[in-house]
């Protein structure tokens, strides 16, 4: 689930779109100070090529920031309030026991 978030959290950030989007643009730019040297289809093909690579890349980018990132504190706060909240409820249960023993108490007297 900590995973889940992270991950929705880095692609809603834009950032993949943002760098396959300059590389499409300095794929394009590039072509374009050479056209002189390549055909148009030549210039579509590696346009188009480029821009998978880069999005491929792109994917292996985020899965490496997902697969690296740190989920050890996270995971022992977590651990730490179930704990927490366990010995609280534990506590409030004794709590709820001693005030029926003394209600019994003041009953029978």
């Amino acid at each position: 689930m900590l995973v889940e978030d992270f991950s929705k959290k880095v692609l809603s950030s834009n950032i993949v779109n943002t760098y396959v989007a300059t590389a499409f643009f300095a794929t394009l730019i590039f072509f374009v100070l050479n056209a002189n040297s390549y055909t148009p289809m030549e210039m579509m093909t590696g346009i188009v090529l480029v821009t998978i690579a880069f999005k491929g890349v792109s994917n292996m980018m985020v899965s490496l920031v997902i697969l690296l990132f740190n989920l050890k504190t996270k995971d022992e706060s977590i651990e730490f309030e179930k704990s927490a909240l366990h010995v609280n409820s534990l506590l409030h249960d004794l709590s709820l026991q001693q005030a029926k023993i003394k209600t019994n108490q003041n009953i029978k007297e």
